[in-house]
């Protein structure tokens, strides 16, 4: 149908299919166990995680939350959570590609056409990879047929170096928020690698530049009307499981540097109940948003949201604060260039520049304070 139907079929082969949570959680392990081996390496020389991403996509971790109407299995969010976490304490980098094509496929989930879902769910199936864009101010999106007109580029933004599909945000004349979905296989779409950050260096951060491009209208799908959509939820709550996985790394990194452990005994027992904590909420806020995707009311979803916003920024603190303990506690030997410690603060800080805290905030004050206004 369109442009799902006349995009060119991958030369990778076909995924595995997991049946099973525990068979998910496993793989992770696994996976997560491969790629901590040379994840410093790969950081220290920016070599991108492509044979990497083919094995998320060849073990079938990348389509588990198609859901069961599709063929999929549709894991619990707490388990997406934990998983997205266990993938991000091996390559902080991967776990961040992980999160933006998970989101993606929820999107598309709460968004698109049966028709649009059939298609896109089963190229999920099949090891295909998402990663979600916005449309850069400046770009041309006009009136074509039964379509668009694009021109134009994204913003920056990871995961597209490593995708099959963008899921780019637009807003179609006269002013409608939309969600293109656009083959990266096109020869009208050029990906740029221009990401020059100095954590999550391979992340596969990146822009794409869209030249002559005509967006069939079932590619099209309209953007969520309540503010508080499950979409944006798990982008919170997965982006928290990066922040705990990179948490969970430094602090691994932490108890195999410090020396004699007895003198500094009450700061690890406080890092490590605080990375026990922020699991937790982790695990909390995955079950207020299983609530909400079954019963997408506007009390729950917002109740979702606020679990997940309080997640998010807990777990981004949690990061900061055990990459510091790294080197406050460990002391010089932690310092040397070649075990590149600094790669989780690097991490940290620039994982959490994304995260709208003060936006999160105030819509936490806000909600808290309408009962008494009522």
């Amino acid at each position: 149908m369109g442009t799902v139907s006349q995009f060119q079929d991958s030369l990778r082969p076909p995924a595995h299919r997991i049946e099973s949570e525990e068979e998910a959680i496993s793989t992770a392990r696994d996976l997560a166990a491969a790629f901590r081996r040379q994840a410093s390496e790969r950081d220290i020389n920016r070599i991108l995680p492509h044979a990497e991403f083919d094995a998320l996509s060849a073990s079938g971790l990348t389509a588990i939350t198609v859901p069961p109407e599709y063929e999929g299995l549709d894991v619990s969010n707490a388990l997406l959570a934990e998983i997205v976490a266990i993938i991000a304490e091996g390559d902080a980098s991967i776990g961040e590609g992980l999160e933006n094509h998970f989101c993606v496929l929820e999107t598309l989930r709460i968004q698109a056409s049966e028709d649009l879902k059939a298609s896109l769910f089963a190229r999920a199936l099949l090891g295909d990879r998402f990663a979600a864009a916005t449309i850069a101010e400046g770009a041309e999106l006009s009136a074509e047929g039964p379509g668009y007109h694009l021109s134009g580029r994204t913003r920056q933004a990871p995961g597209i170096l490593f995708a099959d599909w963008i899921a780019a945000a637009a807003t179609a004349p006269p002013s409608r928020p939309v969600t293109l979905y656009l083959a990266c296989a096109h020869e009208g779409i050029q990906v740029v690698d221009d990401w020059d950050g100095f954590g999550q260096r391979t992340n596969g951060s990146a822009t794409a530049i869209v030249g002559q491009f005509h967006v069939n209208a079932d590619t099209i799908a309209p953007a969520p009307s309540f503010e508080y959509s499950t979409g944006v939820s798990l982008a919170l709550l997965l982006k928290a499981g990066v922040s705990l996985g990179i948490a969970r790394a430094a602090w691994t990194d932490l108890l195999n540097t410090i020396g004699d452990r007895t003198t500094v005994l009450a700061r690890l027992g406080e890092h490590a109940m605080r990375i026990e904590t922020t699991a937790a909420a982790l695990e909390r806020a995955g079950r207020k948003l299983d609530i909400a995707q079954v019963n997408p009311v506007e009390a729950a979803m917002a109740d979702a949201h606020f679990s997940t916003s309080a997640a998010a920024i807990a777990a981004g603190e949690t990061a900061l604060a055990t990459a510091n303990a790294l080197f406050e506690l460990a002391g010089q030997t932690s310092a040397g260039i070649g075990l590149n410690l600094d790669r989780h603060w690097r991490n940290a800080r620039i994982h959490a520049l994304s995260l709208p805290r003060d936006r999160l905030l105030r819509a936490a004050g806000d909600s808290v304070t309408k009962p008494d206004e009522a």
